[in-house]
């Protein structure tokens, strides 16, 4: 069993963790496997990701453009809308504000004034238990050459923000946690006046 018991709600509710295995890791992802007593005394094995935090940023330049990417993924062979991204598997302990800054250059060559820290989610409880958090970019200036992976095929789409939440909410942004990240976005971006009164 691992040193850190890391699951301290759990063993309240009378879940007592017997063993815990990695069956298959790569660099950005490991498959942990924990032997689990239930409360009545049968046994169960739970199989979820076991995945380091990572960023998602809503990037708006100073005329309130949100700058959305649309960008090819293999699993599900499709274009999709997306915001800015990443995991911080290949930087243990990376400060997070320094990774969504990192993000914000690689992905689409860009910079910002301010970097406000939104909320934070679970990407996807029953499989994972990575959590995201979502950073507000403001005043971002485009112009600095993206620094991509080999994987990422990336076109940047700036859109206007009301715009941009409306299609988060019509499920025109596909991926689940970029559009959450949008609307979590939607007050700050109301209060800065990127938004009219009845906008968004």
């Amino acid at each position: 069993m691992s040193d850190v018991d890391d699951k301290l709600v759990g063993r309240r509710l009378g879940w007592r963790r017997v063993a815990t295995r990695w069956p298959f890791t790569t660099p950005w992802i490991r498959l942990r496997q924990d032997d689990v007593e239930l409360p009545d005394g049968r046994q169960i094995t739970y199989t979820y990701l076991d995945q380091p935090p990572a960023v998602f940023v809503v990037p708006v330049t100073s005329e309130g453009q949100v700058v959305l990417i649309r960008q090819y993924r293999y699993p599900v062979d499709a274009w999709c809308l997306e915001v800015p991204a990443g995991g911080s598997h290949d930087q243990p302990g990376v400060d997070l504000t320094e990774l969504a800054r990192q993000e914000l250059r690689e992905e689409i060559g860009a910079t910002c004034v301010e970097l406000e820290q939104v909320a934070s989610f679970y990407t996807s409880n029953a499989h994972s238990n990575q959590e995201s958090y979502v950073f507000l970019a403001l005043d971002v200036e485009l112009g600095q050459e993206p620094v991509r992976e080999v994987t990422e095929q990336i076109e940047i789409v700036p859109l206007p923000a009301a715009e941009a939440l409306e299609m988060a909410r019509r499920g025109w942004v596909s991926d689940g946690p970029s559009a959450l990240a949008l609307l979590l976005c939607e007050e700050y971006l109301r209060r800065r006046g990127y938004l009219g009164p009845d906008e968004g």
